[in-house]
């Protein structure tokens, strides 16, 4: 499993466990196939992982990985996004020309 995470959207990930966890909270990251890059995304701050994920340490952030989601971001960089058009986070996927959260 090999994707990127950018400097906005470790921030973001950041911004949000520091908001709504504690010190040992991660940011869990579940990715299922759909979404114009072939990828949407649920996201959660929680204490613990959940049985089956992966605990992953990238660019400062916890991330919480369920199988699926190891899977599927395989060559993926995720970044964020903030216009007036839409927030969040994107998923940029090298076989694909086009991403979206």
């Amino acid at each position: 499993m090999a994707f990127e995470i950018t400097r906005s959207a470790a921030r973001f990930m950041r911004m949000m466990v520091m908001a709504d966890g504690g010190p040992e909270s991660g940011f869990r990251l579940a990715v299922t196939p759909g979404g114009c890059s072939g990828l949407s995304s649920e996201i959660t701050v929680t204490d613990t992982p959940e049985p089956g994920d992966a605990v992953v340490e990238q660019s400062g952030v916890k991330l919480f990985l369920p199988a699926e989601s190891r899977i599927l971001l395989d060559g993926v960089t995720i970044d964020f996004n903030d216009t007036a058009a839409s927030t969040g986070l994107v998923f940029m996927n090298a076989k694909s020309s086009c991403g979206c959260s």
